[in-house]
């Protein structure tokens, strides 16, 4: 059994248990860099095939785990990286924390809207789009060790062998289907994910090289939004950014510096239309 395959597995275990520097990328080469398994409006079923890359040098796994807060800004659910895991002030957590020490049932409920949740990000490749490079493929924690990063590990277990090897790996089929919500709305679900067969990386040596040295890592992908920026959303503000002191502001502050405010570009999330937390009111 090979070092990666060990360190996967192992990893995997701790995550089933129960809970108790980038570089200048513009925003279209950003689009590009997300792999969401999501079909668009319209289809109701479908298949994306990948091949998930292996670990960059000095890491274990192909994955990383990282916590975003999901929440609603400017009337759009967005993912925002949460600043406690690195040891920093997190403003939505305080929010959260708040809500939980009044006493109040509802209060403890409306906590849950806070709380940052567990995602693995993986570095792939996506077949129908190998022009576009490396990818990102950002994947939501299960609760109930039934979500795509489960599904994955399934196979690796079933299999008893490193899918992401570049010469004898497998690229892997993703089955989606629309499925609607008790409260009207619809989202992608992943059926099944299928191993294919063994095939190298890529034929193509040059190909496949190119693809093994990149070293864009996850923080390439999703930025961190400053404290400001957090401080805003918490307080139900829909911060701004502003020119002349080269930060977002919010409230009063962004009424005073009107004229010197503005909105940034937005990047849409290309997963929001995932399904939902089992404790998250959307």
């Amino acid at each position: 059994m090979s070092n990666v395959l060990e360190a996967a597995l192992a990893q995997y275990e701790k995550n089933t248990q129960p809970s108790s520097s980038s570089q200048k990328i513009s925003s279209e080469e950003r689009l590009k860099m997300y792999f969401a398994a999501i079909l668009p409006k319209g289809q109701t079923s479908g298949m994306k095939r990948i091949r998930i890359l292996p670990p960059l040098e000095g890491q274990d796994l192909f994955w990383t785990e990282k916590y975003f807060h999901e929440v609603q800004v400017d009337k759009k659910w967005v993912k925002l990286y949460d600043p406690a895991q690195d040891g920093e002030r997190s403003p939505l957590n305080e929010v959260g924390d708040a809500l939980k020490m009044t006493g109040s049932e509802a209060d403890r409920k409306l906590a849950g809207q806070y709380k940052a949740r567990k995602f693995y990000i993986l570095r792939v490749i996506d077949r129908d789009n190998e022009q576009d490079g490396v990818k990102f493929w950002r994947i939501k924690h299960s609760l109930k060790n039934d979500g795509a990063y489960n599904k994955i590990m399934d196979l690796i277990k079933a299999k008893k062998e490193d899918i992401t090897d570049p010469n004898t790996g497998r690229d892997v089929t993703i089955t989606l289907t629309v499925i609607k919500n008790p409260m009207g709305g619809e989202y992608t679900a992943i059926t099944s994910i299928i191993p294919e067969d063994r095939a190298p990386l890529s034929e193509n040596e040059e190909q496949k090289n190119l693809w093994l040295s990149n070293q864009l890592t996850w923080q390439d992908a999703y930025s961190k939004k400053p404290v400001e920026y957090l401080e805003g959303v918490a307080e139900g503000y829909v911060p701004k950014w502003n020119d002349k002191i080269k930060k977002y502001v919010y409230g009063e502050e962004a009424e005073v510096l009107l004229g010197n405010t503005s909105s940034t570009t937005t990047l849409p999330d290309p997963q929001e239309d995932d399904e939902a937390d089992e404790n998250l009111p959307f």
